[in-house]
Parts: structure tokens; C-alpha cells; sequence
């Protein structure tokens, strides 16, 4: 996420080309013909021994010998050079480099020299980049590109040149082309950080294969899209593709957990990338997900349902009047409804009609108009007079529009028509609602990264309990557990497993069946057979003593028969649990090659493929994550509805799962954990067999994790002047409705000398923003006062880092009726060591000149203060390499 030199690469004010060749067909040929017939308005400066100019420009023939260091330069030399030239460049006080090929035996190198004398690399093996805002074409493509609002990251050079291929047909513009190539340096992290406060660009593309930091990428992703839409296309969904690409990129469905976590959308091939491109020129964003259809043919109507509906998509419902009134101009045999069939003789004056009445009945989200070939109603014809409808028409920009024209030849002109109007347009009803429904999606996406979770009903957490009884195992060598050893460890969390005892005979286990009453289950215990239904090592409903026995030694029986290598570790006897109307789940944790720990849902099967028969998400998750992991288990038919069972109690699951989540966050010696089944019957959860692995660990816990956990051990408990007390902790996305009432206690002069302007309300978005940070870029410390039947918040302190974690923006606010006791001095306090332990070295604020407690504060905690009366404010800078008073 580091941004150090990144402007010298992106826009640079100067570039030097190493190895500038005349020669058609030389990578220096290509580079330096499209520099500039790209506009640079900066030097251009070839390096080459072999020419006194290059492309009429003059040439030097060395690094050395340039009349300044160059902020960029693009190495197009034999590969065998780049390091000698990377080292030149570094000499020379060069910034930024593009390395376009290099094998892989030079890449730890590279990296080390561009480290040692701080120059950003792209590449290498990159096709380079393209900047037509600033007429840069510091690339390799074949085709020059026009200004426009979408920036594209790629880590292919193929789907970049297809990319810009396609783009040029279309004359669609973009603001950035970069193709990462290896990433050596600057990655996909990093560029999102650039893009997100970039002017220019106001969507962003991604085309991955894989990443070298998740955490980083799920990181910075969070933080861009909530001011900007991202689409990715990821290549390699099977094992078979990341082999061919030579990547290992984990589990496909962990990378639709973290892009749905961060707020993006997936498209999964390049035809809805282009569409995807389509939406985000000139789609206007959706306010809800209620589609009507108009077509002038049922069949095209039929293929958008289709699509529609494999989408689990929704239409809108028509209310009686506006039926009403469709039937008013529709002549007899015109059916009413959604989809519209306008039949195959609509003129372009029944179309404006409709369009007119469906547009001012506010009962849809999106207008989807289809026209297919008609000599009745000819395209060009009807798409005009559309476009002055849409135009004159009041609510013509509040609903989002979509149009099919249908047909090759005939449609040319009228798409042209809609594309110069602004209005989105594609050629088939399919592409059309897979628009439609990747703005459905990444709506979704969106809201629930802002949505404020729920509070769980109360939640057991004995970490300390979990700990010591892992720590016990793993010092006697014991890295598995079966679900009569994992009892304790899952009680500590608040989950209950089915009482479980193990026998080491037929004899003991019919004496603990007496013991705990009949029926009883009996399962085999072996480290050797993954599935115990290989060998029928599972034997239920056992009613009395003799049946017990009898099951048991022919459970050992059949093993010895069947697998006599297998080792017996015993017989497990459980309580038959009630199954009448409840439903077998299954619910793993795993490790992920590449985001870490998974939690994964779905339905109890011997063979169980977790890519295909799960619901993944990443922890943590809190209430309204794992809602949405129930949800898309269901709708994606990971969990089947079946008759006659019991309704599944879809928040007693996600607090299930939530209690999982915890477990796993804190207790990184779980490597695996496997319940199976998971007997679900309303809001009765059992937990029948449970496994799991465990392995040594050292290090950071949440470093492990894609997403960066709440920070516990950041709690501490505070006693303000006056007596009373409270705690200071992280914030949380729950904390929304109290930070909602705590704004609510402040005055309007303290919010302004705050927020630096009148603040009459905070929007849900605003809230949101401010309670569910992202840990590894923000902090904010609330001071939580507990009463008698609720929590408030009194006070809070916040700091924002820089991308490079150098410098922190703080601020402090106290509820007004409660200053005078400290807590705005131990808040900033509190905030002052944190920032300080985790490396940053500047802490900043602005304030202003009437604020003099702010400003006092200040000093008192050293804070230097820098009073500017013309410009109204106080700057305040702390170093953090000092002690605080």
C-alpha cells in the first residue's frame, strides 16, 4: 500500500528510454514511437551508444551522461542488463522504473537494488502503461487509447491488449491502462490507493491472477470502493487453470467471499467484463432491483426473463392503475403485465407512450427496452424518439435505463444514437440483464459493507479456557481431536456438542450405554479412515446392552476385514440425538492457500467438495456477515429446502456461526475444524461429530487473517476525575446507534469546531464510514460508560494514516456536558502510544484558533502549534519519537 515514489511513475514529469532503437521491430522502437505520438509534454530522453538521435530526438549515450536524473525510465535492453542498468538508474537519482522483461532467476535481485535506492518498479514483464490524460504511452500497444473515466489494471499482457483492442472499436476511453506483469514492486494494493483519490478516475478494473498480499489487496479494495466502483475478473477458478498460469491462488469461492467482503463485483469472463465496461460508462447507479421489461416480440422478452431469473432477479409488480392506464393506449389482443410484449407492430409512439407512463408510476428500479428487427417500427427511428422521451420526461435520470437493440446491421445507427445520448445499450436481451444484475450485485455488495450489524444475543468467549486446553494437547504431541476431546474446547465458545464417551471394548461401551440411557450411537474412532461409512463404522438407534455389544465388535470386525492396516483408537457412544424434522449441515474451517482461515457452509455428505457444495466467508464475522452466509448458502442451493423440516432459524445459525468465527480468530493453533453433522432443527443446533487438527503456532495471530480481527487487548478500563468510570476500546461496526445518540449530546459549536462547518445530520453512509474502520489503516477509540441497562458512548478519539503509515490525521470529540474530566487528555493519550507502537512517526490535526482547549491540550502533551489567523486555522504535528508528559 505504499505510495513512496508513485507519482514519479504514474506522472512523471520526465523519461528516459534505455536502449531508444530506430530500428522497426526493437522493443526501443515501439517505446519510443508511442511516447510520443502520445503528447508527452515532458522530455523525452533516449539512451543509446548506437545513435545520435533516436526518432529525430537527441540521444545520450549513457545513464550517466543525462543531463538529469529522469523521474521514469523504461528499460527495453537484453534482459541480461536490467540489473547493471536498475543499478545505474539509482546512481543517477532515478525514481521510477518499467522493467519490460526479465527472467526469474534475476527477480530477488531486482527487487533488493530497487529497495536499496528506493526506485519503484513496474514489471517486470509488463506491457507498461498508458496515461491519456497526461499523453503518456509508455507501452507496448499496438493501438493508441482515448481519455475516459475507467482506470484498468492488469496482471496479463494478452487481456490488456484485448482489452484496448476492443476499447478502441468502441471509442471508449480510460484514465489509466497499467499492466503489472510480475508485481515485483508496485502491486494491485498500491495502485488502488492511487486510483481512489485520483480525480479522473471514477470506476476501476481489475484483471487478476494472483496476489502477493491478500490482507494488503482485501485491505485497500475496502477503502476504494467505497468511494468507487471495482469489477474483477480472476482467471484460474480450477485447478487445472492456476497450473497453466503457474499460480496458486487457493480456493475460488475464498476470493468471492473477500471481493464480496470488500465491497467489489466478480464478473467471471471477459464478455461480462465488457459489459461490465459498458454499465460503468454510461449506466446510471440503481436506486432498488425492480426491472420492467418493454420488448416489441415475447421471445427476446423470454430470453431476459431467463437470464433474469437464473440470476435470481426480481420484476417489478405493476399496481392496478398503472395497469390501467396501459390498457388505455394498448391496443386489443396488447397483454398487461411485466415483461411489456408491445407485439411486433409497435410504432415508436406506442413505445414513447409506455415509456412515459411506466417512468412516472415510480414502481420500478430499472427499464429495460428491447426492440427487435421491425419494419413497423424502424431502430433508428424508435431509438430517437425514445431518447427525446427519456430526456423530457421528469423522472427520465432518476431510473436507470437499459436498452436492447437486437439485430447486427439494422441496430448500428440506434445504438450509436443511445451511446452519444449516455444511455448504456448492448445487443442481446442476455447481456443486457447481466448489466442489469452486476449493478444489482455490486449494490448488494455495497450495502453491506455498510450495514450495521446486529448485536447477538450473549456470547461465550473463554479464550484463556481454549488456550490452555490446545497448549495441554499439542505439549502431549496430540494433533487431532475427536468430538469427546473438543467438548471442553467448544464449550469455552459457547457451543454445545452431543455428550460423547469413548470405550475401548464392546464390554465398555455397553456399560457407559447403561450409564447414559438408551438408544445410544456407536461410532468408530480411527486416524485412518476419513470416511466411517467406508466400513458401516456407524451404528445407530441401539436399544439395549446385547445390541451395543453386537454392533461394536462388528465394527471392529469389518475394519480388520476390510482395512486390516487401520488402527482402532476406540468406539465412541453417544446419546441418539432427536432427528425427527431436522436437517444435517456441515460447517469447516480451513486453511486457504492465499486468504488464510475459511469458514465454510453447506450440507452434511460423505463426499464433500468444498469448491462446489459450500458457502465460504472470511472471518471475523459478526451477525450480519454470517446472515449473509446463510443467505447465499440458500439461494445458491448450498442448503436445500426441503418438506418436512423444521424451518431453519436463520439467526440462531449466524450466532452458531459467529461463535466458529471467534474460536477461530483466537485460537490460531486450529488448523482444521470440521463439524459434521451439524443437526439443525428450528433454532436447536447439535453438534453431533467434530474434528480438529491442530499445529504449533508462533508469531502474530491476526497477521494470519485477511481482514484484520478486533483488537481485544486494546481494552482497558479508565477512572475519570470526578470518580466515575468507564472503558476505552477500538469501535465497532455495532457501536453505529450509540455513536448516533453520543453525536446527538454534543453542541453545534463543538461539531463545528470539530467538523469545521454546520452539521445537521449524519446520513446512515456517514455512521458507517465512522464505525466500521478497517484496523490496519484506522484506529478510534470510543469511552463506552456502562448504566444500568445500556452502554454510551462519552467521548471518542480518532487517527487516520497516510498508505505509507508515516503520518496520522487526529482529531478528539467529548460530549459537552462531560468535559473538565480528563477524558479528551487520556483519550489522545491512549491514542498517542498506539500510533507511536505501531511505527508511525507524525501525528497531525487541524483545529481552529477559537478552539483553546483543543489548542491547550495540545501543548500541554507537546504538541507543536502553528496558529495561521489568515487562514483560519491551527495546524497542530506531534513527532512520535518522543515521550508524551
Amino acid at each position: 500500500m505504499s505510495q513512496r515514489g508513485l507519482e514519479a511513475l504514474l506522472r512523471p514529469k520526465s523519461i528516459a528510454v534505455i536502449g531508444a532503437s530506430d530500428r522497426p521491430g526493437r522493443a526501443g522502437h515501439f517505446m519510443m514511437r508511442n511516447l510520443l505520438a502520445g503528447g508527452f509534454s515532458g522530455p523525452v530522453m533516449p539512451v543509446t551508444p548506437k545513435y545520435r538521435a533516436v526518432s529525430g530526438v537527441l540521444a545520450w549515450p549513457t545513464i550517466a551522461s543525462l543531463p538529469f536524473a529522469p523521474d521514469l525510465a523504461v528499460i527495453c535492453t537484453h534482459a541480461k542488463r536490467n540489473l547493471e542498468l536498475l543499478q545505474q538508474l539509482g546512481e543517477k537519482g532515478c525514481k521510477a522504473c518499467i522493467i519490460l522483461s526479465a527472467p526469474a532467476s534475476q527477480l530477488e535481485e531486482l527487487k533488493g537494488c530497487a529497495a536499496q535506492w528506493q526506485i519503484r518498479l513496474l514489471g517486470p514483464n509488463s506491457l507498461g502503461l498508458l496515461a491519456p490524460w497526461q499523453g503518456l504511452n509508455a507501452s507496448f500497444s499496438p493501438v493508441p487509447i482515448e481519455k475516459g473515466r475507467i482506470a484498468f489494471i492488469s496482471q496479463s499482457a494478452a487481456v490488456s491488449n484485448t482489452i484496448l483492442d476492443w476499447a478502441q472499436q468502441r471509442n471508449l476511453g480510460f484514465s489509466w491502462f497499467i499492466a503489472l506483469g510480475d508485481s515485483l514492486d508496485t502491486d494491485v494494493d498500491d495502485l488502488l490507493d492511487f486510483l481512489a483519490r485520483d480525480g479522473k478516475t471514477s470506476a476501476i478494473l481489475l484483471y487478476l491472477e494472483h496476489l502477493s498480499d491478500a490482507r494488503r489487496f482485501v485491505s485497500a479494495s475496502r477503502s476504494a470502493s467505497r468511494n468507487k466502483p471495482i469489477l474483477v475478473i480472476k482467471s484460474g477458478r480450477s485447478h487445472q487453470a492456476q497450473a497453466l498460469l503457474g499460480t496458486h491462488s487457493g480456493l475460488d469461492a475464498a476470493w468471492d467471499a473477500a471481493i464480496q467482503r470488500a465491497g467489489l463485483l466478480r464478473v467471471q469472463d471477459t464478455h461480462e467484463l465488457f459489459t461490465a465496461v459498458e454499465s460503468l460508462s454510461h449506466m446510471r447507479p440503481l436506486r432498488g432491483d425492480r426491472l420492467m421489461i418493454v420488448s416489441n416480440g415475447a421471445a427476446p422478452a423470454a430470453l431476459a426473463l431467463d437470464e433474469l431469473y437464473a440470476r435470481n432477479g426480481k420484476l417489478a409488480s405493476l399496481s392496478d392503475d398503472t395497469l390501467t392506464a396501459l390498457a388505455a393506449l394498448l391496443p386489443e389482443g396488447v397483454g398487461r403485465g411485466n415483461p411489456l410484449d408491445l407485439k411486433d407492430d409497435a410504432t415508436p409512439q406506442r413505445y414513447v407512450d409506455c415509456i412515459n407512463i411506466l417512468l412516472g408510476s415510480y414502481e420500478l428500479d430499472a427499464l429495460m427496452i428491447v426492440h427487435a428487427p421491425s419494419a413497423v417500427a424502424p431502430a433508428t427511428e424508435s431509438a430517437e424518439q425514445i431518447i427525446q422521451a427519456i430526456a423530457a420526461h421528469p423522472r427520465g435520470k432518476q431510473v436507470t435505463l437499459l436498452t436492447n437493440w437486437c439485430g447486427e446491421f439494422s441496430s448500428q445507427a440506434a445504438r450509436r444514437a443511445f451511446t452519444q445520448a449516455g444511455i448504456p445499450t448492448w445487443r442481446t436481451p442476455e447481456g443486457t440483464v447481466t448489466a442489469f444484475m452486476h449493478q444489482v450485485e455490486y449494490r448488494r455488495n455495497q450495502k453491506q459493507l455498510r450495514e450495521t450489524p446486529a448485536l447477538p444475543a450473549s456470547l461465550t468467549q473463554d479464550s484463556a479456557q481454549a488456550h490452555q486446553l490446545l497448549s495441554q494437547a499439542l505439549a502431549r504431541g496430540v494433533t487431532t481431536l475427536d468430538t469427546h476431546e473438543v467438548q471442553p474446547i467448544l464449550q469455552a465458545y459457547g457451543l454445545a456438542t452431543l455428550p460423547t464417551w469413548i470405550a475401548g471394548s464392546s464390554e465398555q461401551a455397553a456399560a457407559i450405554a447403561e450409564q447414559i440411557g438408551y438408544p445410544v450411537a456407536l461410532k468408530l474412532r480411527s486416524p485412518d479412515i476419513a470416511h466411517k461409512s467406508e466400513v458401516q463404522g456407524v451404528m445407530l438407534y441401539l436399544r439395549n446392552g446385547a445390541e451395543v455389544q453386537q454392533a461394536a465388535d462388528a465394527i471392529v470386525d469389518r475394519v480388520k476385514k476390510t482395512l486390516p492396516q487401520a488402527r482402532i483408537e476406540g468406539l465412541l457412544v453417544q446419546s441418539m440425538a432427536h432427528r425427527a424434522g431436522a436437517q444435517e449441515l456441515r460447517v469447516v474451517v480451513q486453511q486457504d492457500a492465499l486468504f488464510g482461515p475459511v469458514i465454510l457452509l453447506g450440507e452434511g455428505g460423505v463426499e464433500w467438495q468444498a469448491d462446489k457444495q459450500a458457502a465460504v466467508a472470511l472471518p471475523p464475522l459478526n451477525m450480519t456477515l454470517a446472515r449473509y452466509l446463510v443467505i447465499q448458502a440458500i439461494k445458491s442451493g448450498k442448503i436445500r429446502r426441503r418438506g418436512g423440516l423444521e424451518s431453519l432459524d436463520i439467526p440462531a445459525l449466524s450466532q452458531l456461526l459467529v461463535q466458529v468465527s471467534n474460536l477461530v480468530v483466537d485460537c490460531p493453533e486450529i488448523q482444521r475444524l470440521d463439524i459434521h453433522p451439524l443437526l439443525a432443527a428450528g433454532s436447536e443446533f447439535t453438534l453431533l461429530d467434530v474434528t480438529l487438527e491442530l499445529a504449533p503456532f508462533s508469531g502474530d495471530n491476526a497477521a494470519r487473517l485477511a481482514i484484520r480481527p478486533y483488537p481485544q487487548q486494546l481494552e482497558e478500563s479508565v477512572t475519570l476525575k470526578d470518580g466515575q468510570r468507564c472503558v476505552f476500546r477500538p469501535i465497532l461496526p455495532e457501536d453505529e446507534p450509540l455513536l448516533r445518540a453520543f453525536i446527538a449530546q454534543v453542541t453545534k459549536e463543538d461539531l463545528y469546531y470539530r467538523y469545521f462547518s454546520e452539521i445537521n445530520e449524519f446520513t446512515h453512509e456517514d455512521l458507517a464510514n465512522m464505525t466500521q474502520i478497517d484496523y490496519d489503516r484506522e484506529m478510534a477509540f470510543v469511552a463506552v460508560r456502562q448504566q444500568q441497562t445500556s452502554s454510551e458512548i462519552i467521548g471518542v478519539t480518532r487517527a487516520i494514516s497516510d498508505a505509507d503509515n508515516i503520518d496520522a490525521e487526529f482529531s478528539v470529540l467529548v460530549r459537552s456536558d462531560l468535559k473538565g474530566l480528563g477524558m479528551g487528555r487520556r483519550l489522545l493519550e491512549k491514542m498517542i502510544r498506539y500510533t507511536r507502537e505501531h511505527g508511525l512517526q507524525q501525528l497531525t490535526g487541524i483545529t481552529m484558533p477559537h478552539n483553546r482547549g483543543m489548542i491547550t491540550l495540545a501543548r500541554k502533551l507537546g504538541f507543536g502549534v502553528d496558529v495561521q489567523l489568515d487562514e483560519g486555522i491551527v495546524s497542530l504535528n506531534l513527532p512520535l519519537h518522543r515521550d508524551i508528559s
